[in-house]
């Protein structure tokens, strides 16, 4: 492989020891942020999609990257030519795993705790989640002085669980794929007055992570193409946001595991589909359905849905450990991993590609990185 040169764009990042500074250059940061009018409204059919007069706006991204600002942090953006060789584009990485609690989420839960009303954040918060929302929940509310309450699965990575419980949550765990999450929240959280703040479907946590692309689109200027993570979808969601206002003309395109796609589904099919529980080592998207408000801003501005494999994400997860000297968790090569097996054509152009998030516990990730290479 060619020699590898790793190149920081962006502003100031707390970690970045990490990558070693020799192999770093740093450029200064530069706002290009043009607010541009969004495409109109929603198609009139929206198949199994009732609730979405509540969705957010570019407007309401704008007012969570100031919500938000000096408190998370400006992720870095990173480039390398092995990946520029291996695929015949200029990429742009954007390292959500370098976020505050490891991930991306940070954004979108610091943006939905602090708009609440003081006497909803004196009762406190709950939510329910595999890790990486759990952690940011947990940690957002202890910024902001909230209680908060958690509902994990119970074979959620131990590094999440033990994380969530560290920044003060109390948690409490769940059999996935058995009890429904959701419905044990509401029965823990009406009588104790708490506000329900779930992973994706909710205005506040969309725009939220719709900062992360502003963010990288204000870096490196316009783009052909924006790859995020798929999940629930408000990470896709926020960044169709962002990139239809900051870079008209980008085409955003989501990636969820195989054996998780719904959201896949949904978009083709144009309406929300409910599978299973998959069985994925991308546990932050072990999602069964896409929410009302997040298919709908999806199926209006996001170009296309891909999936990729369990064992393209190890390899993608080798490739930023040996190359780029990043720890990825297997949820947040999903982008990368779509870019760099062809699944995403970026030939001749520039591709903004998110890493959602780091959080994996060593053990795991050993194993895993290990048996890429036997």
């Amino acid at each position: 492989m060619a020699p590898l040169r790793i190149g920081i764009l962006g502003i100031g990042i707390l970690g970045i020891g990490i990558l070693g500074m020799r192999e770093c250059g740093i450029v200064r940061m530069t706002r290009s942020g043009r607010a541009g009018a969004m495409r109109g409204t929603m198609p009139g059919e929206q198949a199994e999609t009732t609730a979405v007069s509540g969705l957010p706006t570019f407007a309401d991204v704008a007012r969570a990257a100031e919500r938000i600002a000096g408190v998370a942090h400006r992720t870095p953006v990173l480039t390398s030519r092995t990946a520029d060789a291996m695929t015949g584009g200029r990429l742009f990485f954007k390292a959500e795993n370098l976020q505050r609690a490891g991930a991306f989420k940070f954004r979108g839960a610091y943006n939905a705790i602090s708009a609440l009303p003081e006497a909803a954040r004196a009762r406190g918060v709950l939510s329910f989640s595999s890790g990486n929302h759990a952690q940011a929940i947990a940690l957002a509310s202890r910024l902001l002085g909230v209680p908060a309450t958690i509902i994990m699965p119970s074979d959620a990575p131990a590094a999440k669980i033990a994380a969530t419980r560290g920044y003060g949550a109390e948690v409490v765990l769940y059999d996935r794929y058995t009890q429904d999450r959701e419905a044990l929240g509401r029965e823990i959280a009406a009588p104790r007055g708490l506000t329900v703040i779930p992973p994706f479907n909710h205005p506040d946590v969309i725009a939220g992570q719709g900062t992360l692309a502003q963010e990288l689109i204000e870096a490196v200027g316009p783009l052909d193409v924006l790859v995020a993570c798929l999940g629930g979808g408000g990470q896709l969601a926020g960044c169709a946001l962002a990139a239809d206002a900051l870079s008209p003309g980008c085409r955003v395109i989501g990636v969820e595991p195989e054996a998780g796609n719904d959201g896949q589904r949904s978009f083709q099919e144009g309406r929300v589909v409910t599978i299973p529980v998959p069985r994925t080592i991308a546990d932050g998207a072990q999602s069964t359905a896409l929410g009302d408000l997040t298919f709908a801003i999806i199926r209006a501005r996001v170009a296309d849905i891909v999936t990729v494999t369990d064992a393209q994400l190890v390899e993608t997860m080798r490739f930023f450990a040996g190359r780029m000297k990043l720890m990825v968790e297997p949820t947040g090569c999903l982008a990368a991993a779509a870019v760099l097996h062809g699944l995403v054509d970026a030939r001749d152009k520039r591709v903004g590609v998110v890493i959602s998030g780091g959080n994996v516990d060593l053990a795991a990730f050993a194993r895993l990185i290990g048996d890429a290479e036997a």
